[in-house]
């Protein structure tokens, strides 16, 4: 092979080695990038630029029915997708900062926006998503919290002052999404901070669900931990938060202030609350798909002055989310 054809053909298979290498899409549309144990994987955003207005006017409702008497906060949490995603594979995914910036335009001035984009991109060489799983770390909770405590005006506990725990060999979601081998055997920590120096009692009521995963009956309210403990290997420790997402849940804490935080959320938000504990004297935790009462009744007779949305991306666009929060003040 003479010289200037060798490198025609190099030429012409470097992208392909390095589209091989650095990113990569499955047959189920999970997105692929790096390799080894650097390995990670992301859900592709399907938004589009002037979609999710619904959670806007969902969010706007709020704010007009409470008035002035509830502070209301709205966090848009950035998934994955919108701080890894390499160039050569954004031709798979859409802009989801340009989506989530335009539905905080369609936002009351009383609205209070906590625009987690600059903070997530600024922390991203550290581990504040989860390479295997469509979470992200606890550890990007804790900067999410940070500045929505730094918002409304809260004290805020240093993550020096937690206590670290590890669970090893973590695979997540993202292999059972995939079934790609590469994320199998590339394992991670997951790593999770438990506060210290405050008090925090935990009240559940649990939710049995049925077909569609409808509520079909509930439970008393019982006492539980807050805290949940899964062993190394355990696909499921991102449940660590409150055994997941079919309850409602109210943590009592030590801090005395007059403030009470709902939290209307996702399973992105489970790991929020408790980096709040030294923040508010009460935290009470509502999934968008799951909560049988009329809100308005339960803000009132929990007597909550706070108000923060905390939905990923993806839920936040999606109809089903601004659907429920709708219902929730009519039910």
């Amino acid at each position: 092979m003479n010289k200037r054809l060798y490198y025609l053909l190099l030429i012409w298979m470097l992208p392909l080695g390095v589209f091989a290498e650095q990113a990569r899409l499955t047959r189920s549309g999970i997105i692929i990038v790096g390799s080894g144990e650097k390995v990670r994987a992301f859900e592709p955003f399907r938004g589009a630029l002037d979609g999710g207005l619904g959670y806007a006017d969902a969010v706007n409702r709020y704010m007009r029915t409470f008035g002035k008497d509830v502070n209301v906060y709205c966090m848009i949490i950035p998934t994955a997708v919108a701080i890894y995603c390499p160039e050569e594979a954004k031709e798979w995914t859409k802009d989801q900062c340009a989506t989530v910036r335009n539905i905080y335009a369609h936002l009351s001035d009383s609205v209070k926006v906590i625009d987690l984009f600059d903070t997530m991109a600024s922390h991203a060489d550290e581990d504040i998503y989860s390479r295997t799983d469509h979470h992200w770390a606890p550890l990007g909770a804790y900067y999410a919290a940070q500045q929505f405590a730094s918002t409304a005006g809260l004290p805020f506990a240093d993550l020096s002052t937690y206590e670290k725990h590890v669970i090893h060999d973590y695979v997540g979601t993202m292999y059972r999404f995939s079934r790609d081998a590469a994320v199998k055997n590339a394992p991670e920590d997951f790593v999770y901070y438990v506060p210290t120096d405050v008090e925090y009692q935990t009240t559940y009521i649990r939710y049995q669900l049925g077909k569609h995963r409808q509520v079909v009956s509930e439970k008393e309210p019982e006492e539980g931990n807050f805290f949940y403990t899964y062993e190394d290997g355990s696909s499921a420790a991102y449940m660590t938060f409150m055994h997941g997402d079919t309850n409602t849940t109210k943590v009592k804490t030590s801090t005395r202030n007059g403030r009470r935080l709902l939290i209307l959320k996702d399973s992105y938000g489970n790991a929020i609350p408790a980096y709040l504990f030294h923040s508010f004297e009460e935290i009470h935790v509502v999934d968008c798909r799951y909560f049988t009462k009329n809100i308005v009744h339960y803000v009132q007779k929990n007597d909550i002055t706070d108000i923060l949305f905390a939905n990923n991306a993806g839920h936040a666009y999606a109809a089903a989310t601004h659907k429920s929060y709708n219902r929730y003040l009519e039910q």
